[in-house]
């Protein structure tokens, strides 16, 4: 089991940066691949950043290559998401969650590899 809690969400103007931190305590040892997804009001969940823990390769979704930044710590039980650049287009519930397996498939962050789940943390964007 592994246990994942966000934190770092809140209210910001468009231009703005906030830094989303997640948590992960537990089995953390089996985390593959860890990832960030979002999913705004009336809109299905879409993955936005990943990170191989090994390799500490990384996957951007198109909508926020160049504005948005997926680490992790040295001992990689937390992960972060730097978010430069806010736009309102960006505001949703932001989601980590965590893959046994790798979790980037055809070029595509798709939530049915993730094992374990976050509650989220809300990000709202003001113009």
């Amino acid at each position: 089991q592994v246990q994942l809690v966000e934190s770092g969400g809140g209210s910001v103007q468009a231009g703005g940066s906030l830094r989303l931190s997640c948590a992960a305590s537990g089995y953390t040892g089996s985390s593959y691949c860890m990832g960030w997804f979002r999913q705004a009001p009336g809109k299905e969940r879409e993955g936005v950043a990943a990170i191989y823990t090994s390799a500490s390769s990384t996957y951007y979704a198109d909508s926020v290559k160049g504005r948005f930044t997926i680490s992790q710590d040295k001992a990689k039980t937390t992960l972060y998401l730097q978010m430069n650049s806010l736009k309102p287009e960006d505001t949703a519930m932001y989601y980590c969650a965590t893959s046994r397996y790798p979790c980037v498939y055809g070029g595509t962050l798709g939530e049915g590899a993730m094992d374990y789940w976050g509650k989220g943390t809300l990000v709202t964007i003001s113009s």
